[in-house]
């Protein structure tokens, strides 16, 4: 299935990870400086670029904001848990998510795993967003660099990532512990649950603990793309210190 990529970064990103992947590039006829720069990337790994009117452009986004430029690509070329695990670089960090619907908090979840150098994210196969053309737009492009495989059962999956060595830790706003009092110096699998529910019950059981992340009391918690950030900043603070 072929997958819309919009905005120029989202494209830019696209073609520098793997160009290979992207089939044909489509431009404003008034793209401008950033219009330009994807076209220059794209011809020069022969791919071929279009100029389109806006209202033909806007017809291809599907809806997705694209500031002049679009791409068609093919499908988002996930890897397996074992992939992840095996290629993993010491001390190892994962990012687990339970149901995380929206997009646009999948798309800022990428974004920070990539940022913060995480050796892959894992995501559900069912009741989840996978890697749309909304997710892609939303992580800025950082979701074409990012590891990312898809399981048919996380809980499942917790228990595989722990024993090959991970510390699996749930984040949730009633964990026993506070997460800058653990030790996060180890290989660390944040586990990270959906926008309305938090993680299942049952694949919190299966994770080794659950910690919370303090902040002021006048807001109760952060959201689950916020709160991947903060921990995954306090497990590289850690292992830097």
């Amino acid at each position: 299935m072929k997958r819309v990529l919009a905005g120029p970064r989202a494209v830019e990103e696209a073609l520098r990870a793997n160009a290979r992947s992207v089939h044909a590039v489509f431009v404003a006829d008034d793209g401008g400086a950033p219009g330009k720069r994807v076209s220059d990337l794209a011809r020069a790994a022969g791919i071929s670029v279009e100029s389109r009117s806006a209202a033909a452009l806007d017809s291809l986004a599907n809806g997705l904001r694209h500031q002049g430029v679009l791409a068609l690509a093919g499908d988002y070329p996930y890897r397996s848990l074992d992939e992840l695990l095996a290629s993993a670089e010491a001390p190892g960090l994962l990012v687990l998510c339970d149901g995380i619907e929206d997009p646009q908090n999948l798309g800022a979840i990428l974004r920070a795993a990539v940022f913060f150098g995480a050796g892959g994210v894992v995501l559900p196969r069912h009741r989840a967003a996978p890697v749309t053309g909304a997710a892609v737009r939303a992580s800025a492009g950082a979701s074409e660099h990012a590891r990312v495989a898809r399981v048919t059962n996380l809980a499942d999956a917790v228990v595989q990532v722990g024993e090959n060595g991970y510390a699996t830790i749930v984040l949730a706003a009633d964990g026993q512990a506070r997460l800058n009092d653990l030790d996060l110096r180890g290989p660390v699998a944040l586990v990270v649950g959906s926008e309305h529910s938090g993680v299942r019950p049952l694949v919190r059981r299966r994770a080794a603990t659950a910690a919370r992340i303090t902040g002021a009391a006048t807001v109760a918690s952060l959201n689950a793309a916020a709160a991947t950030a903060v921990a995954l900043h306090e497990v590289v603070r850690q292992r830097e210190a």
